[in-house]
């Protein structure tokens, strides 16, 4: 009778061991997708961070993959902004949306534990805005802006980039005076939130606008304050940007050697990154400079 009982508590002991180890075989499942989803992010960061579009696109494709794969709302949203990004600067604007439509279709079925963060949308809704920049679609760009800006509040701290995108949208319609001053308060909002990639890009904005109206002065000490931020940063995108308006500027003031030192620079820029749309831009104003040159205008 004894080693009945014996053996039947051995057994139950054997079936109640068997539950937590199926559960913890399951639990390193769930942390090995979400540790693979995190490296397959970094990789995208460090392949962006050399210019390596399509591999950085890739890596991003497979952790936006298994974030699906676990339903996180987090990874989800954070891996196909990014794949967005890297889509925009191939000139793949196209594909560049379908990422973010990844997240319209989440959102839209609104479960209790598969919702983005607002601040999520909210970064969504400018990528969004600046895809339409890109395809000069302005009434809608203006839309996504305010959605944005719905969807991050108060004390935003994607304001500075809120303000930027809609001085962006002002100088595409001509209007300076609204530029500068959503330019001014993006500056204001970034140096208060200590954020110098947003600041730079407030600057830049002024510097433009400073530009197009006329005052080569003003647009150079915005920009050299750019410049310098950005080189800070290692942003090389960014420094092109930079040097091209810079060049501008020079151009602007009559100093043709100047400016045509600032489009080389950038075009070295672009080159050294892979940018073709930076190298493509670089060169024609290049060549603008140097066929004025020779035709003595």
């Amino acid at each position: 009778m004894t080693r009945v009982l014996l053996a039947a508590l051995l057994l139950a002991v054997a079936g109640c061991s068997q539950t937590p180890t199926a559960t913890t075989v399951a639990a390193r499942q769930v942390a090995a997708r979400h540790a693979a989803a995190i490296e397959a992010n970094r990789r995208g960061e460090a392949y962006v961070r050399h210019g390596e579009l399509e591999n950085a696109a890739r890596s991003y494709r497979e952790a936006l993959r298994l974030s699906q794969s676990l339903e996180d709302p987090e990874g989800i949203a954070a891996n196909a902004i990014s794949l967005s990004i890297v889509r925009q600067r191939q000139g793949r604007l196209s594909d560049a949306r379908a990422s973010l439509a990844v997240i319209d279709e989440y959102a839209v079925l609104a479960q209790p534990n598969l919702r983005f963060a607002p601040l999520r949308l909210a970064e969504a809704e400018l990528r969004h805005a600046l895809l339409d920049l890109d395809e000069r679609r302005f009434s809608t760009a203006e839309n996504h802006v305010s959605s944005a800006a719905r969807h991050c509040g108060e004390r935003c701290p994607l304001s500075a980039a809120i303000h930027n995108v809609r001085a962006q949208l002002a100088l595409e319609a001509g209007r300076l005076e609204a530029a500068a001053a959503s330019a001014g308060a993006a500056r204001d909002a970034s140096r208060a939130a200590s954020d110098n990639a947003e600041l730079a890009n407030a600057l830049r904005l002024l510097g433009i606008a400073a530009l197009r109206s006329g005052d080569a002065g003003a647009a150079r000490a915005s920009l050299e304050q750019a410049l310098a931020l950005d080189r800070e940063l290692g942003a090389p995108r960014k420094i092109a940007l930079d040097l091209l308006a810079l060049g501008r500027a020079a151009a602007l003031s009559g100093d043709r050697e100047a400016a045509r030192a600032y489009y080389a620079r950038a075009l070295a820029v672009s080159e050294a990154d892979r940018d073709s749309t930076g190298v493509a831009h670089a060169r024609a104003l290049l060549d603008a400079v140097d066929k004025a040159a020779a035709t003595g205008k």
